[in-house]
């Protein structure tokens, strides 16, 4: 062992060091961190913005525009590798550190590792109080990066240079940790990044890091086979794990080999990539109305990678058969147990490779008449789906509430289930089509068929919006191969909240693909409105139907509210003004034209497709909860109320 050392300021030790650890995976080595995302300002640009000049040619930096949004590209190349790499992205102090808490908050929720650094106030403290700095009148030590702490899944403040030795191996060891992975914050005082230490050279030596297979207690492989060689109507629920883990081949094997039907979370969707019977889709809220009936007749769930969520359960409302129980496979033992289940405390290919294994040693199968009731069920709504996504069916507008301006007023013909209709007939295996907050990846888990190829990248355990543009960033860099087409849908009000990565898809040539079904609003809420409500109000984009009066002159007046008629705003300009190839597709022919003379474009290509608002897809068939107000003046408020406390009724406890 040598004792020779190196001298380098912070910044330049972490960049070095980060440029030396690698992730190994099933006999795969990789780059852990490859490149660093960022935004330079005064708490950065001398300390860390040195180090990433000087060691450029080991860890490339990547400029963008909203530090938000660059947390979002490191989530979704972090979810396209598999969790096997993310990528760094460092902000200035203030405002910038704090842009990226969202983007913490998203990648902690969806358990997805990212490398944050943000810039903090001076540690010497002999400049301050400093531009920025928050001043706390009792906690003298803390600052606005302690926002991070309860969305961080490790969090450090570097106040010695010498703290990185200790420092950066814990952080590793959380981003390649499939129990613990999520956001992962260094703070680094905008002064200490910039002082000297003499680091031991080994410190720098190439560093593999081990991404853990924990293996199946073969005692609780057996108890969960117990259970499915008892259950009459067993049902998998296949959630973002399977993915993770690169267990389709072991689940297909499982569903097949059993006969037990599977369906899919929205982290998990595309979990199956096999055609067959027992393949039915999206479960829950946003599931399909066949998978919901035969999840309520189950007698035996088992989850597999999933934490199952409300949108999953409808809110414990799901699984009504009276002698139902769950069993579960895990890598988190408190997910593991989730509902009660029997689990096993696993990762989830070896623990399925296992399972089936023991199902097939003990010929467990499910019974025929179950089989049948799938077949059958899962063939009428195929039907049903085909009928809604059909692209070149004119869309009925008697469905529309009578006096609806809707489609006078945006020229729209095609839905946004006939929108995703097209864009499933252009898909090809290789092509990744990702979504997040608001009605696209809802109307995803439901119709999207994601099976051989045709993947589904859906944040939904933040639900965030402005995740889906930078994320289809991140999915290129993780998947750089052009002929398979990125695909962000995203709807007009994400769109408008936060477009600015365009920019940065084109000055890094990254061909990406955003395709924006305009319907006038944040209508997903407006939906739930309406259902919890029964009035629209502030959700769709309209123009004020009057003045705005905040002065109190008009007292007297009845305040004009936002009842105009559709804003008009030409996404189309604002796409191009960012720097994307931008067009405007309003029929399916139009779309499908737009869709193939832009697959091979070598940058940023948004498609805007008028939708016409308030034409959902068939329903899921469940209930959520989310209450509407306990007292109202308005009748329809009460009797939604009285709908919803009928509903509480199905809520069932599994402990």
């Amino acid at each position: 062992m040598t004792n020779r050392t190196v001298r380098l300021t912070a910044a330049q030790a972490l960049i070095a060091y980060l440029s030396k650890q690698y992730s190994v995976a099933d006999g795969q080595r990789r780059r852990l961190v490859p490149a660093a995302l960022g935004i330079f300002g005064h708490g950065n640009v001398a300390g860390l913005g040195q180090a990433l000049d000087q060691l450029s040619d080991a860890l490339p930096f990547i400029q963008g525009r909203n530090e938000q949004a660059l947390v979002h590209v490191a989530t979704g190349f972090a979810k396209a590798s598999r969790r096997r790499a993310t990528l760094a992205v460092t902000a200035s102090i203030g405002p910038g550190a704090l842009n990226m808490v969202t983007g913490a908050a998203t990648a902690t929720v969806n358990r997805l590792p990212v490398l944050l650094l943000p810039g903090d106030t001076y540690a010497t403290r002999r400049q301050g109080p400093v531009l920025q700095q928050l001043q706390h009148p009792t906690e003298a030590d803390a600052t606005v990066n302690d926002a991070f702490r309860p969305v961080a899944r490790f969090f450090d403040r570097i106040t010695r240079p010498e703290q990185l030795l200790t420092a950066l191996p814990a952080a590793m060891r959380v981003l390649t940790d499939p129990v613990d992975a999520g956001a992962v914050v260094l703070a680094l005082p905008q002064d200490i990044q910039s002082h000297a230490y003499d680091y031991p050279e080994a410190f720098f030596a190439e560093r593999d890091w081990a991404i853990r297979r924990p293996l199946p207690d073969p005692e609780e492989v057996d108890a969960v086979a117990r259970l499915l060689a008892e259950a009459e109507k067993p049902l998998i629920i296949a959630g973002g794990g399977v993915v993770y883990a690169d267990a389709t081949q072991e689940l297909e094997d499982l569903a097949a080999t059993a006969g037990i039907p599977v369906a899919e979370t929205f982290a998990g969707k595309g979990a199956v990539q096999r055609r067959d019977w027992w393949q039915l889709g999206g479960i829950g809220l946003e599931g399909t109305p066949a998978v919901n009936e035969l999840a309520r007749e189950a007698d035996l769930i088992l989850t597999v990678g999933s934490r199952l969520t409300d949108f999953a359960t409808a809110s414990q409302s799901l699984f009504q058969n009276p002698d139902v129980r769950f069993a579960s496979i895990n890598v988190d033992a408190q997910d593991a147990g989730r509902l009660g289940a029997t689990g096993i405390v696993a990762d989830g290919k070896r623990a399925l490779a296992a399972l089936a294994e023991a199902v097939r040693r003990a010929g467990i199968t499910s019974s025929p008449d179950w089989r049948e009731r799938v077949r059958t069920r899962n063939e009428q709504w195929q039907a049903e789906r085909a009928a809604a996504v059909d692209p070149d069916t004119p869309y009925d507008t008697s469905e529309l509430p009578e006096d609806s301006d809707v489609v006078s007023n945006t020229g729209a013909v095609l839905t946004q289930g006939q929108v995703i209709g097209v864009l499933q007939e252009h898909a090809r295996a290789g092509d990744i089509i990702i979504a997040a907050a608001g009605g696209p990846p809802g109307d995803l888990q439901k119709v999207w068929d994601a099976t051989e190829g045709r993947f589904a990248h859906l944040e939904f355990g933040f639900s965030c919006m402005g995740y889906e543009l930078p994320a289809a960033i991140g999915v290129r860099l993780a998947n750089p191969d052009p002929t398979k087409r990125v695909i962000s849908l995203l709807g007009d009000g994400t769109f408008l909240m936060a477009p600015t990565e365009l920019v940065t898809a084109a000055q890094e040539s990254l061909p990406i693909t955003v395709v924006i079904p305009e319907n006038h609003g944040y209508q997903v809420i407006h939906r739930l409105q309406m259902l919890r409500s029964g009035r629209e109000f502030g959700n769709e984009f309209r123009y004020r139907n009057g003045s705005l009066d905040l002065g109190g002159e008009l007292a007297d007046a009845k305040p004009a509210r936002l009842d105009g008629d559709y804003l008009q705003v030409d996404l189309v300009r604002v796409a191009a003004g960012l720097g994307a190839r931008a067009l405007r597709a309003t029929s399916a022919d139009e779309l499908r034209a737009a869709l193939a003379d832009t697959r091979d474009h070598d940058g940023p290509v948004v498609i805007v497709v008028p939708a016409i608002p308030h034409a959902d897809l068939p329903g899921a068939g469940v209930w959520w909860d989310v209450a509407p107000a306990e007292v109202s003046e308005q009748e329809a408020v009460v009797r939604l109320r009285a709908e919803y406390e009928d509903g509480l009724a199905t809520q069932r406890w599994f402990g």
